[in-house]
């Protein structure tokens, strides 16, 4: 399956929410779900009350778009996590909250996931002084995530931190704005994932 390269609004408007997948364009009043909030598509007006099988299938669908991870990626998250002594479904978004993108994008390094993955994929970005280009790079407690210095004063980062300068940062990360450069202080908890997800849906489905 290759990853969806489609207008990602189609993606918000069917799951009925926003996942704010292109960033801060999200909050504005001329989001498309604002506009159009039904279903893409030519029944997408008349939505069918789902089956149990359905809520978990469309709760893992929207796990997976919001954190841009694909089928067989997101599978193997589950396994790990399965496998990881605590709460399965806790452990299961833990891990995905830890990739390197999503820390990037937490950070406010990227106005979307898809920006943040991007920028790692083309070695801005550093861990512990050493560059890694790898999206789904897990990070530790401890790690220095850091923009290269080199790229520091590209246009490009002046105008991100413009937009995402305001956006909170998660308590299991610090920031050092000034410097573009962030540790993590911690693993992140469940409260700290703000999401409307529910987990235990996701752990329902892989587990028939």
């Amino acid at each position: 399956m290759a990853r969806y390269t489609g207008p990602v609004c189609r993606l918000c408007r069917r799951e009925g929410e926003k996942l704010f997948l292109k960033g801060e364009k999200c909050s504005k009043q001329n989001c498309a779900i604002n506009k159009r909030p039904t279903a893409p598509g030519q029944h997408g007006t008349s939505r069918k009350k789902l089956s149990e099988y359905g809520q978990q299938t469309r709760e893992k669908q929207k796990t997976k778009r919001i954190y841009g991870v694909l089928e067989r990626q997101f599978h193997k998250y589950f396994e790990t996590a399965r496998r990881t002594p605590g709460v399965t479904g806790e452990n299961l978004l833990r891990l995905l909250e830890l990739r390197l993108d999503n820390a990037v994008y937490r950070l406010g390094y990227g106005r979307s996931r898809t920006e943040a993955r991007q920028i790692v994929r083309h070695n801005l970005i550093t861990v512990n002084g050493k560059k890694v280009n790898i999206p789904s790079y897990q990070v530790k407690v401890g790690d220095v995530i850091q923009v290269r210095d080199k790229s520091k004063p590209l246009q490009r980062f002046k105008d991100v931190v413009d937009v995402t300068g305001s956006r909170t940062v998660p308590e299991w990360l610090t920031s050092d704005p000034e410097n573009l450069r962030g540790t993590v202080a911690s693993k992140p908890l469940r409260e700290h994932i703000t999401y409307d997800l529910r987990e235990t849906l996701i752990v329902e489905l892989y587990s028939k």
